[in-house]
């Protein structure tokens, strides 16, 4: 497209539909940007959470628990929360911040789970530093748990997947629930609540692959 073909109107109604929902998320009780949010007791995370409508089912389904939504993408999170707002839940918030300061969100050792769903898999060589279960990200991930805590990953992506288990190898985290394909597996029902993106590559014909693990015991 050359420049003469840009609909100048086109740019600008969606530069404001951007700049509403950024107004949306900022003038929401339940959302804060990384700065703003006072460390609480959080039960549940979902860590790169995009809508937090994952985190919204299981927060609905859970009232006695607490639940964080986590995405560096505002208008995504928005979504979830005008959902939570219609919902009347008192249980969830919405923090826009990266996954490497998990650990300025909540106390060391107090979560009892961390979802990461969908992480964008970083396919290109060199890139595995920026996979959400590289070791330095898996330690940061250990140091928030608590003593029963653990990691729940669900991607639809199989060398992503496998890479990611090698990892998890490494740091020597126990796997204690594995499947290749969630959906025909008797794990439970919580682990199967769809998220925006798993709804779409199960329509593709793609299938969810499934663990959950747990780090390893401290040495004394």
């Amino acid at each position: 497209m050359s420049i003469s073909e840009i609909n100048p109107d086109e740019f600008v109604i969606k530069h404001r539909r951007k700049l509403y929902k950024f107004a949306l998320f900022a003038n929401s009780d339940i959302c804060y940007e990384m700065d703003e949010w006072k460390s609480r007791q959080i039960d549940v995370i979902e860590i790169g959470a995009g809508t937090g409508l994952f985190s919204v089912e299981l927060a609905t389904r859970h009232p006695d628990q607490t639940f964080l939504a986590v995405d560096v993408k505002a208008d995504r999170l928005q979504t979830g929360a005008r959902l939570a707002i219609e919902r009347g839940l008192t249980n969830i918030w919405f923090v826009r911040s990266r996954a490497d300061l998990l650990d300025q969100l909540v106390p060391d050792h107090s979560v009892q789970s961390l979802w990461l769903t969908f992480a964008d898999p970083f396919p290109r060589q060199r890139a595995d530093g920026r996979r959400m279960t590289h070791p330095h990200f898996l330690r940061s991930y250990a140091k928030v748990l608590g003593k029963e805590g653990a990691l729940y990953i669900k991607h639809d992506n199989g060398t992503f997947f496998d890479w990611s288990l090698e990892q998890l190898a490494v740091e020597k985290w126990s796997i204690d629930e594995l499947s290749n394909d969630l959906h025909d597996s008797d794990l439970p029902d919580d682990y199967k609540i769809l998220t925006t993106y798993e709804t779409r590559w199960l329509g593709e014909g793609l299938v969810t692959n499934f663990v959950r693990t747990t780090p390893p015991k401290p040495t004394k």
